[in-house]
């Protein structure tokens, strides 16, 4: 598969501002100023919003003979010419004092802000997006034909997954992406996606649809680019971008050989610990991430040696929280170095490409310290982790913007994150919950979740409820696992550590939606089960060969996912589906993508390719070379003429959450209920008045009373997607409600003198 272009020449100016050199004006190119708008009309005194842009200018560089080391001049320029850290001060110098980055507030997260501008998110992935012949993915999501779709079904926003250059550098030619694009080497497109003026034009056409466009930042990592090849040369402030610790030759013994045709080799724990005991590095850290035996047994690698510019031989070791070929970016070097790239790609996509938001991944390993001895050093729920990321959500607040961020912390973390940093959090807190209430026909453990978030004080409007995305179903359950693994939990009527909490859950989700049970999918390391959403259902119900799945069986899958698609809509935050929802994809033939799960990274197979616009239905894969994933669904426009399909039944439930305000209210209680397999949210609007959720979970019908105490007694229940009444609350503060396997509804309550 074809993860990234491969290219001799790779865009970039050919000076790099902030390095002790003056700036090439020629590089910076005047903005084309925009039709009055309203701001501009009635405030004349705003100044313009600016549109600085990065450093663009294609260079050439003879290919001389001898090695691409720090003594090849020619090599270095090159490689400067294309650094992230030269385009971050490129576009710092253009934005410094500026009135225009002083107009919007930006100290504390405005969770519902973010909501209120794209409350419904469609989670695009490039490698997988077929589009039409000849088309890019980045034409592709501008299309408006697409933007119409979204937009009679409610979608307001676009994540577009990582689409800039990924991957690294290897002598003149770009190596591929080691981890789906999320390894960043550049602010330029990867042509492989398409252009910068695509990009803009996408986010032109979302602005016409009422929509928003959201990137990707990576404030964790970088790719092995050019930013890496400096460090490792030690040029200028360049080794200060990363967690790198150069090693005296005499000490070399203490590190492996790297392999032929390798640029660095993972340390073993014995070498990981001589480094430590020899005070190099800080040794192990809390966890390690894609752990797998032979591959990354720890969190450190060394580099070959390296001729750097003065003519001396280094080797280093350096930190990567993920695969080798994402060295983490250093907070709190005395450079600044990495904190000056990481701001300068946010603002690139911002101010300069046009988008409204942006994701930070991998945002929580931000801060690493020595621990007591013997003890793994400190590297998650860090204040330096902090303090980082509330300097990222607030320079994108400063320019208009929001952010999210996607990583799996306890609860008490996300929400002290909530605090300061990006404006939403991904709801890693429920999301393995309704997955494990599904299987198990018992929503208690979600529950538990609910009420743990709600008493530790998170808003779950802050919250991003997905369905799938391009990750596997994540089950690590951190709060239990790691913050709470002593504490004790009930579940099922048993006393649990959080340890032993996580661990039956995560057994009882192994087996039952892998092996025999379930082959189609497959364990993703110690993060959870690769599987689509589809597949996941197809699991929970039973079925074993999807091939042999009847008619019947496909509606109750439909049905199945109508009840996931509402527990994420039907309560406060944002909504997210992805078009392995829309288009209810199943997961790849593991031979179909062997080369890339060689490793171990099993998730490759719930990432099979899509024509959610049906235009291509001959293509046997995305123009990356994804293989094309048998689709129950079918496109938008097919869908959108059948009143039962997927994509008019969700547009449904996402008319009653916009019509009612459910994405901004504030849940108030998750009370108990009659049966296990029964989930009830009581949310209070932001018109003062209650809306009741409830689901069923489980494949009988249930009747019973829906009972809190936040139910005023003499209350009218009226069910919003019908409009008929239900009851009325009685004395006891419950009323009586009746719902099928697999079906869920929302209620509203109205008093006397309420309108509903």
């Amino acid at each position: 598969m074809r993860e990234s272009s491969t290219s001799e020449h790779i865009s970039g100016s050919d000076s790099v501002a902030g390095e002790g050199e003056a700036h090439d004006s020629a590089a910076v190119e005047s903005a084309v100023e925009p039709d009055i708008n309203y701001d501009e009309q009635f405030y004349p005194a705003r100044p313009k919003a600016l549109r600085p842009v990065a450093r663009r200018r294609q260079f050439f560089a003879a290919k001389p003979s001898f090695e691409f080391d720090g003594r090849n001049a020619a090599y270095v320029e090159w490689l400067r010419n294309q650094a992230m850290l030269g385009d971050a001060n490129v576009l710092a110098r253009q934005l410094s004092g500026q009135a225009s980055m002083w107009q919007n507030s930006y100290a504390h997260p405005n969770p519902r802000a973010a909501v209120e501008r794209a409350p419904v998110w469609f989670t695009a992935y490039p490698l997988s997006f077929i589009t039409r012949p000849g088309q890019s993915f980045l034409s592709a999501l501008g299309d408006p034909e697409m933007w119409d779709a979204f937009r009679e079904i409610g979608i307001r926003g676009l994540h577009t997954g990582p689409v800039k250059l990924a991957g690294g550098i290897s002598g003149w030619s770009q190596t591929p992406s080691v981890d789906g694009h999320f390894d960043r080497i550049s602010m330029a497109i990867d042509p492989v996606f398409g252009t910068e003026d695509e990009f803009r034009r996408m986010c032109q056409v979302a602005a016409d649809h009422g929509g928003t466009v959201i990137d990707d930042i990576v404030p964790g990592h970088t790719g092995k680019g050019a930013d890496f090849r400096l460090a490792e040369m030690n040029f200028r402030d360049y080794p200060g971008i990363y967690h790198m610790i150069d090693i005296p030759e005499e000490d070399w013994h203490l590190l492996p050989d790297v392999p032929e045709g390798e640029d660095s080799v993972n340390l073993s724990p014995d070498s990981e610990q001589a480094l430590q005991r020899a005070g190099y590095i800080i040794g192990r850290l809390q966890r390690v991430i894609f752990y797998e035996p032979g591959v990354k047994e720890t969190n450190w690698s060394a580099t070959r040696p390296v001729i750097d510019t003065a003519g001396k031989t280094r080797r280093w070791v350096y930190l990567h929280y993920f695969k080798a070929g994402q060295p983490s970016i250093n907070w709190l070097d005395p450079t600044f170095a990495g904190m000056r790239l990481v701001v300068g790609d946010a603002l690139h996509s911002l101010v300069d490409l046009g988008t409204g938001a942006l994701r930070l991944d991998a945002n929580g390993f931000l801060g690493v310290e020595k621990s007591a001895e013997e003890q793994p050093g400190w590297s998650e729920g860090h204040p330096l982790s902090e303090a980082a990321n509330q300097l990222i959500g607030s320079m994108i607040r400063k320019v208009g913007g929001f952010s999210f961020q996607e990583l799996n912390l306890t609860i008490d973390d996300i929400k002290m994150t909530s605090e300061s940093g990006p404006d939403l959090s991904y709801d890693f807190i429920t999301r393995p919950a309704y997955h494990y209430a599904l299987v198990t026909a018992d929503t208690e453990l979600l529950r538990l979740t609910l009420r743990l978030s709600m008493e530790i004080g998170v808003d779950q409007a802050s919250l991003v409820h997905a369905l799938q995305n391009h990750d596997e179903l994540t089950y690590e359950l951190m709060h239990f696992a790691a913050g709470h693994k002593d504490e004790v939990f009930e579940l099922n009527g048993t006393e649990l550590t959080g340890a032993q909490l996580a661990e039956q859950v995560q057994q009882t989700l192994r087996e039952r939606l892998t092996g025999e049970n379930a082959p189609y999918n497959a364990v993703f390391t110690t993060n959870g089960i690769a599987c689509t959403t589809v597949s996941f259902i197809m699991a929970a119900l039973g079925v074993q060969d999807p091939e042999a799945m009847t008619p019947e069986v496909e509606a109750q899958v439909l049905d199945v996912h109508m009840l996931l698609a509402m527990y994420n809509a039907l309560q406060p935050g944002v909504f997210a589906l992805s078009g392995w929802d829309l288009a209810g994809i199943t997961a790849l033939d593991r031979e179909s993508v062997e080369e890339l799960t060689v490793q171990g990274d099993t998730r490759w197979i719930n990432r099979g390719a899509h024509d959610i616009m049906g235009t291509s239905p001959d293509a046997e894969a995305s123009s990356s070379g994804m293989p094309r994933a048998r689709s129950l669904y079918g496109s938008l426009p097919q869908q959108l003429q059948n009143p039962a399909s997927f994509a008019r039944r969700l547009q449904r439930i996402l008319a009653v959450r916009e019509e009612n305000g459910i994405a901004t209210g504030a849940l108030l209680d998750v009370p108990d209920v009659s049966h296990r397999g029964l989930l009830v949210m009581v949310t209070r609007l932001g018109s003062g008045a209650l809306q009741v959720t409830a689901l069923n979970f489980s494949g009988q019908d249930i009747a019973g009373s829906i009972q809190s105490s936040h139910l005023p007694p003499g209350a009218n229940v009226q069910d919003l997607f019908t409009g008929t009444a239900v009851g009325q609350v009685d004395d006891l503060h419950s009323f009586f409600l009746e719902l099928p396997a697999y079906q869920g509804t929302a209620l509203l309550l109205t008093e006397e003198g309420d309108r509903p």
